[in-house]
């Protein structure tokens, strides 16, 4: 389930935002200023921000630049009342994605962000890393280590890929929990401390050495090409 920081002054709109982008499975968090935006983008878990122009403190145009130098490929969305031109190519040349004015459509803004998720997803099958000699083949859902198949079960399998498209991202134990086995899921933060350590172990059966999954204290898990 992927996240949307929904950045706005005003309350009601926030909530607006809230319910349409929930109503469609997405996982919505919020953000009053600039300021909390971009305390938020310093750590890890948001895949799209959705942004207003006019905040107090870091305005919305300092925001998005600032947003876009922390978070290099973190999809933007501005939605503002301005619609001039000139606002609106501004906002594109400061690192925005899209722009959207107000008032608005709620099934236009979710086809927009669901759009910028479709764009910031990988498009290729398969995640190599030559070095290592590790593949992780999604369309075959196969992984291999020096040409050898490591057998993994399908959730084994699910959360070394998911890792593994997001080289030296952090994730935490819940976030994990949420993207493999699913909202739903009511076993505890274990089941995914188990299936690393499965998959450590069978990696380092396959030849590899080394943690290629570091644990992060207090946080919890991210791959490192070169640990």
């Amino acid at each position: 389930m992927a996240t949307v920081l929904v950045a706005d002054d005003e309350f009601p709109m926030r909530r607006l935002l809230r319910i349409y982008l929930e109503n469609a499975g997405l996982r919505v968090e919020e953000a009053d200023s600039g300021d909390a935006v971009l305390a938020r983008l310093r750590k890890p878990g948001v895949d799209v921000l959705i942004l207003d122009l006019m905040m107090p403190g870091t305005d919305g145009w300092q925001t998005c630049a600032e947003a876009s130098t922390l978070v290099p490929n973190l999809p933007i969305l501005i939605l503002s009342a301005r619609s001039d031109v000139v606002d609106r190519v501004a906002g594109l040349n400061i690192g925005a994605d899209d722009y959207l004015t107000k008032p608005f459509d709620g099934r236009e803004l979710v086809a927009r962000v669901q759009a910028l998720l479709r764009r910031a997803k990988p498009a290729a099958d398969a995640v190599e890393f030559p070095v290592l000699g590790l593949v992780v083949d999604q369309s075959g859902h196969k992984v291999t280590f020096k040409g050898q198949i490591v057998n993994l079960t399908p959730k084994e399998f699910d959360l070394l890929d998911l890792l593994t498209r997001h080289v030296g991202r952090s994730f935490t134990r819940e976030e994990l929990l949420d993207r493999v086995w699913g909202m739903d899921f009511e076993g505890g933060t274990r089941t995914v401390d188990s299936h690393v350590k499965n998959i450590r172990e069978k990696l380092r059966g396959a030849g590899a050495s080394g943690e290629l999954i570091v644990t992060v204290w207090g946080v919890g898990y991210r791959f490192e090409e070169n640990p």
